[in-house]
């Protein structure tokens, strides 16, 4: 696959990267000449040097009718006119546009029929994320499957659960009327996919799918639930923090501390039920003043991540009873201190995913990266007859050859959802959801949902 790249930030750079350790033709253009420089010296990719949206630029770096263009600068302009061009004047094969706001998002239209194929606002997804794990306040991610039917959902185990030191089996006499399944664990930050005989450990990191109702039951065995939450304070009146407050106003007591003092007054303007105050997240009187102590979760959804660490840890110092925060610089999800720290969000691994899902010829409606560190990631495909298929048709879902560090986790029919049914007889049409716990040969699994 030929893939040009437009931005060596953290989500081009991290593409870039993904691409071409899977032997893609990657072209990455930046006008940060270091920046390319490090990539080419790392990885086997060529480089550009130049603005983006420029058409030497793009013919430079070679844009023509095999190519797929990923616009993934800062500057959401950049990424528009970019993809504009690219279409019309090098009639490139698929453009994917990155958009931070929801405006452009809402108006794809104007920019012409067809230039933009794909459009993904990270902004939005973050969003969802955070109003995930604010409802569910014992998870530590939650991702959607199925049309939102199934999430897949991490926690981490602790001595107060029901079935710590107890065998993974135990889970069904406990909730014998809850549906779910652990396709991994994650123990000392190394993975295995258990069985019904596996002990569960304190610390150990469980990956569970479950229908959204059922999640707080199965968090429940794993430890100790948290109160519902209710008091929530967001560092930052961005977009998030704005989406979040506007999203959640009406079922929780929100703060919002904002430092501009326009934004201050635009927050005010538009949000209804939620407090705005002027200040910084790490202003130690004013987060006192506002009774940090009884804050159930402090939001530190700024730009800099700096400032999401450190109001975090002074958030947690002061009583703070549980911290979720933004990292961009994905770098530092395994530096930061748990006990400071509770849930370090990333962008990058959201919009990386975002991204991946939509450069597979195979009919995969989602597909998203866990660890990016690891490999771990959940691949939803729908099953068609071909050369890699035809052959385990009306024969056991078990059958299926699949490469290592993987599993089905699920199969979904005729919008039900059967969670690792072995036994079930596979049909063409059936959607398949596999848990890909490590490193492994994604083409293998591809080659499943591949159409004739």
């Amino acid at each position: 696959m030929k893939v040009l790249i437009l931005g060596a930030g953290r989500v081009g750079s991290s593409l870039a990267t993904t691409l071409s350790k899977e032997n893609h033709e990657v072209n990455i253009v930046d006008i940060n000449k270091d920046k390319l420089t490090k990539l080419q010296e790392e990885f086997d990719l060529a480089t550009v040097i130049g603005h983006a949206s420029y058409p030497k630029t793009l013919q430079k770096a070679g844009a023509d009718s095999d190519t797929i263009l990923l616009a993934v600068t800062s500057s959401d302009e950049c990424n528009l006119a970019a993809c504009q061009i690219a279409k019309i004047k090098f009639k490139v094969q698929k453009t994917i546009c990155r958009l931070s706001g929801s405006s452009y998002l809402d108006s794809l239209d104007a920019f012409g029929d067809g230039n933009i194929d794909i459009a993904i606002g990270p902004e939005n997804e973050v969003t969802n994320h955070l109003i995930d794990l604010i409802k569910h306040p014992g998870a530590d991610q939650i991702e959607s499957f199925a049309n939102g039917a199934l999430k897949v959902v991490s926690v981490k185990a602790k001595k107060d659960g029901m079935l710590v030191n107890r065998e993974l089996k135990s889970i069904k006499s406990d909730m014998p009327d809850t549906e779910t399944f652990v396709p991994a664990i994650y123990r000392k930050n190394k993975p295995f996919i258990p069985d019904g005989k596996t002990i569960i450990k304190e610390n150990d990191e469980i990956y569970f799918l479950a229908e959204e109702a059922n999640i707080d039951r199965v968090v429940q065995e794993m430890r100790l639930q948290e109160e519902s939450s209710s008091r929530i304070m967001v560092i930052g009146g961005g977009r998030i923090g704005f989406a979040l407050a506007r999203s959640l106003e009406n079922d929780y007591k929100i703060k919002v501390i904002e430092s501009n003092q326009d934004r201050c007054e635009y927050l005010s303007r538009e949000l209804n039920r939620t407090i705005v105050l002027k200040g910084g997240g790490s202003d130690e009187e004013l987060l006192k003043n506002e009774n940090i102590e009884n804050i159930d979760i402090f939001c530190a959804l700024t730009n800099d991540d700096e400032t999401n660490i450190m109001s975090a840890f002074l958030a947690k110092k002061l009583g703070a009873k549980k911290t979720i925060i933004i990292v961009n610089n994905y770098s530092y999800i395994n530096v930061l201190p748990k006990n400071f720290v509770d849930i370090a969000l990333s962008p990058q691994r959201l919009t990386v995913s975002m991204v991946l899902q939509h450069l597979t010829k195979a009919d995969v409606p989602q597909e998203v990266i866990l660890k990016m560190e690891s490999g771990a990631e959940v691949i939803e495909g729908v099953i068609h007859k071909n050369k890699f298929t035809e052959s385990f048709f009306n024969k056991p879902v078990s059958n299926l050859p699949l490469p290592e560090n993987c599993i089905t986790a699920a199969l979904i029919r005729g919008g039900k959802t059967y969670l690792h049914s072995t036994e079930l007889l596979l049909q063409p049409g059936d959607s398949l959801i596999i848990f890909v716990s490590g490193k492994t040969d994604k083409t293998k699994i591809e080659n499943l949902f591949v159409e004739d």
